[in-house]
């Protein structure tokens, strides 16, 4: 920047003290990027971008501009674990789970929902407890019905959610499990948005045998380690969403075939097989912002709103505080990786 020498001593002072510290500041920002990793980056982040929304990247790498709140309580749902400030979304996904929570409570007996993670404000890679949920388009819905109450803010982080297995077993025990946990499932698989649905393999065996209705959406059901205690909705990437990475469609078919059989064998909970050789593996090298597509630079610098209630919630209703930042437990549902020795 060029300061005209015709300006009196105070302003053209004034104006290079300006231009030192806007420098100053750029290469401050640049030398944090390059010293954090990505998910510190994201994870201090406590308000979205200000930015139009678009989810940018694939759902384990990449980042969320414009992201909008769940509100913490609404008619048929209530946000869980405040504190980690996880109830943020692209639009598309946050107006799908108020979808599903009214129409599981009109038409399937589900009296409410319980929510757990969408997204950071910003997305990106988690300081802790998942790999995906980056872009804005997954969310984890407990297994546990809402109470006829409001929950407090203390017993949203304390109460655990339910399993639906027996005892140290991979199949469904009938004492947890009703028909309104099926109807709640395949709702949420009907929607023409929704690209797949994670669910323990017990679960899915549990639909293929006993669900009578409609099965054209029991393909998007997909088994996975963990999520006995919630399900995992992953939604498409919205239209003409640049930037935006799918994944690729589940097979056709209802996916109570060989597929789901696999899971019943000793093949996929078998514990790792340690490496040949005896050389300690190098430690994995974590993701960078650099690593992420080019666009989640923009979202990183961009400006934040003034604080949460300028920030655009997902319904009309009044947003709720946000619970202070803790360091607690995590408890109640979270992905649950292949065994490792």
């Amino acid at each position: 920047m060029i300061i005209p020498r015709r300006l009196p001593d105070a302003l053209r002072r004034a104006a290079l003290a300006a231009v030192i510290a806007a420098t100053a500041g750029a290469a401050f920002a640049s030398r944090a990027d390059a010293e954090q990793t990505a998910k510190q980056i994201f994870g201090a982040a406590s308000l979205p971008a200000a930015l139009p929304a678009r989810p940018i990247g694939f759902y384990s790498k990449g980042c969320l501009a414009g992201g909008v709140a769940l509100p913490a309580d609404g008619p048929t749902w209530q946000a869980m674990r405040l504190s980690r400030n996880r109830r943020w979304g692209h639009p598309d996904m946050v107006a799908l789970v108020e979808r599903l929570s009214k129409d599981a409570a009109a038409m399937d007996g589900w009296p409410g929902l319980l929510v757990g993670d969408l997204a950071q404000p910003r997305g990106g890679p988690m300081l802790s407890g998942h790999a995906s949920h980056q872009v804005g388009l997954d969310a984890d819905i407990w297994l546990t019905p809402m109470p006829n109450r409001t929950l407090s803010a203390a017993e949203r982080e304390s109460i655990s959610a339910i399993s639906m297995l027996k005892q140290d077993s991979l199949y469904v025990d009938d004492r947890k499990w009703t028909p309104a946990h099926a109807r709640l499932l395949m709702r949420a698989a009907s929607y023409p948005e929704v690209e797949r649905i994670f669910i323990h393999p017990g679960i899915k065996k549990k639909l293929c045998d006993t669900w009578k209705g409609d099965r054209s959406a029991m393909g998007k059901l997909r088994p996975y380690y963990g999520h006995h205690y919630h399900f995992h909705i992953r939604i498409k990437c919205p239209p003409g969403a640049s930037g935006c990475k799918s994944q690729t469609p589940p097979p056709a078919g209802d996916g109570c075939d060989a597929s789901l059989a696999w899971w019943f064998t000793d093949e996929p909970w078998a514990p790792a097989k340690p490496p040949k050789d005896d050389k300690p593996k190098p430690k994995p090298r974590e993701m960078q912002l650099s690593d992420l597509p080019a666009a989640c630079t923009d979202v990183v610098r961009a400006p934040a709103l003034a604080s949460a209630a300028q920030a655009p919630f997902g319904s009309a209703m009044k947003p709720a505080p946000v619970a202070a930042a803790a360091t607690l437990p995590l408890q109640g549902p979270m992905p649950e990786p292949r065994p490792v020795r």
